[in-house]
């Protein structure tokens, strides 16, 4: 048992404390979700944005992870404290149409398996559940982020997270591959009348829990059966079966091939009775790219990853239909190079296209996974332990991403402007003076122009952003119609933001320094090295209709920052 420590206290008061500060001032959008052209919106037509956090139910256990780690209503807190307002939980098909399986007490569940710790951690942190039996567990699992209608949860109902339930699998366990008979329709384990009435009875255990807002059909379809006929046959079946059961949640799709893509829907949509449920999602890892992070230039990986991602799925946004990046992930520790080289490049599109989006995963650590007990998630958000946060500079990279910069309802809606936003770093270009800009948090961004004669020029002013010399700070300037204040995108990222010196004709590239500063200095990785560097020099430029700073402003959510950087419990 861990001794008792002043400090870990403290820290234990302060998530709650923050969280409660939080859930103050943030509350549960008007429900239910809908959709309007490529948006999602609340029931008075405003932008809502889906920023997840993966949270598996549906491996061996088919039991919420971390229940032996921490009581639901401290996991609840940290997800809503890392600011993520949405969890996507996952389920196997078994779980809704097995009696003998939904039926087991969690704690026979856990023993079955030979996880006696497991128990006896849940007896510790959630004794109310231990012998629940796993429906009721996955009940109020999903109860327990936010609605305020259950009596099991109305101490946490401030949490205000959104649930959307993902059918993972059919037979419980870890996903994916190819062969694992719970590919696609046909397979082994994967009978579609079975999936059908498991959707339906799922969806209409939760029509009354609102803050299930959305029910995800199946998890990465793959394997040597699958094809677009099927496809269409059963994906409409399945929405048809969801809607007729639950007409309140988002109804969402995924794609073929471990769901990569959904280019076959470019020339054939689906045809659905209802109207302003359909969803699709979409998955990104860096391990989709094969081995172009490692060995590529990062600026040449970045622009062929890019352009796959627009061919097999965000073409749907041009078109007006939603798309959910319902899976995004890397490795928290940091070490990875192609996984960080990965990250960067999917910030800066999730801030251009302004995505919907949920991290894998919420979860430490599995009670089991592949036959590795308390199997170690470096995917995982939080600690081994549940304990803090497994990387905190990501928690605070990815906080101006958690609110919406674009969509129906914010306050410049009809007046949208420009933003310069660094994804290395997850801030924005701020203006501290004529001759000085800065990094800083992207709700205190200053509104820009981006015109068709490339100058970036500095709304209500007539100031355009200027490079002077390498090397020299950028600054602004009213010489908007030279050549130094002509700033093009450049290489295949196209995140190089590049402008020529008026006296010589050299080209220099944006750039910002350890301190934030933005100085205007040489281009560089615009060859093909695969060791070089560039994300000091990437910046996007992106449209937000977010309140201008004295005109209106944007919620700032509470951190937990900074983060404690490892856990403080002996393992």
């Amino acid at each position: 048992m861990a001794s008792f420590s002043p400090t870990r206290l403290l820290l234990g008061l302060l998530v709650v404390l923050l969280a409660s500060a939080r859930a103050a001032s943030v509350s549960l959008p008007a429900l239910p979700l809908s959709t309007a052209s490529r948006w999602l919106v609340d029931a008075d037509g405003r932008r809502v944005k889906l920023v997840c956090a993966n949270g598996a139910s549906h491996l061996e256990p088919v039991a919420a992870e971390g229940l032996s780690r921490r009581g639901v209503g401290d996991i609840a807190a940290r997800v809503a404290a890392m600011g993520f307002n949405c969890v996507r939980l996952t389920w196997p098909t078994y779980l809704a149409t097995n009696a003998t399986l939904s039926s087991l007490p969690l704690r026979w569940s856990l023993e079955r398996l030979g996880l006696r710790e497991s128990a006896a951690g849940v007896r510790v942190n959630n004794p109310d559940l231990l012998d629940l039996p796993l429906i009721d567990v996955f009940r109020v699992s999903s109860w327990v982020w936010g609605s305020p209608e259950e009596e099991v949860v109305s101490a946490l109902a401030s949490n205000s997270i959104m649930v959307i339930l993902d059918n993972q699998m059919t037979t419980p366990g870890w996903c994916c591959s190819r062969t694992d008979g719970n590919g696609f329709f046909g397979d082994k384990y994967f009978d579609p009348e079975e999936w059908l009435r498991g959707l339906s009875a799922m969806a209409a255990v939760f029509r009354d829990t609102k803050n299930v807002v959305g029910m995800s059909l199946r998890n990465e379809l793959r394997g040597p059966y699958q094809n677009v006929s099927l496809w269409y046959r059963y994906m409409q079946q399945g929405a048809e079966a969801v809607h007729a059961a639950n007409p309140n949640v988002l109804v969402i799709l995924s794609g073929l091939d471990f769901d990569n893509s959904l280019s076959f829907l470019s020339p054939k949509q689906v045809k659905l009775s209802f109207t302003g449920k359909l969803v699709f999602e979409q998955h990104w890892y860096g391990f989709s790219d094969g081995t172009d992070w490692e060995n590529w230039n990062q600026n040449d990986a970045c622009g062929v990853a890019v352009e796959s991602i627009r061919t097999k799925g965000l073409f749907l946004l041009q078109q007006g239909w939603p798309l959910f990046f319902s899976e995004i992930g890397f490795d928290m520790s940091g070490t990875h190079i192609a996984d960080n080289r990965y990250l960067t490049c999917f910030l800066s599109v999730a801030a251009e296209m302004d995505l919907d989006w949920a991290v894998w995963a919420l979860e430490g650590s599995y009670y089991i996974r592949e036959g590795i007990l308390a199997y170690d998630e470096t995917y995982g958000l939080l600690t081994w332990d549940w304990y803090t946060a497994r990387n905190p500079s990501f928690i605070e990279r990815i906080n101006s991403l958690q609110s919406p910069f674009q969509g129906p309802g914010l306050p410049s809606s009809h007046q949208p402007y420009k933003v310069i936003f660094h994804p290395l770093t997850g801030l924005c270009v701020l203006v501290e003076s004529a001759n000085v800009l800065k990094l800083g948090p992207c709700d205190e961004s200053d509104a820009w122009n981006y015109t068709s004669a490339y100058e970036l020029v500095l709304k209500h002013t007539g100031q355009c952003l200027e490079a002077k010399s390498v090397g020299d700070t950028a600054k602004l300037g009213t010489g908007c119609s030279k050549s130094c204040s002509k700033w093009q995108l450049i290489s295949d990222s196209r995140m190089h933001v590049s402008a020529e010196l008026t006296k010589n004709g050299t080209r220099v590239c944006l750039e910002a320094g350890p301190d934030g500063v933005i100085t205007t200095d040489q281009c560089k990785c615009l060859t093909e090295d695969p060791t070089c560097d560039p994300e000091s020099q990437w910046f996007k430029v992106i449209s937000s209709s977010r309140g201008i700073p004295g005109e209106a402003s944007v919620l700032r959510l509470p951190s937990l920052g900074p983060w404690p950087t490892t856990s403080s419990s002996p393992r």
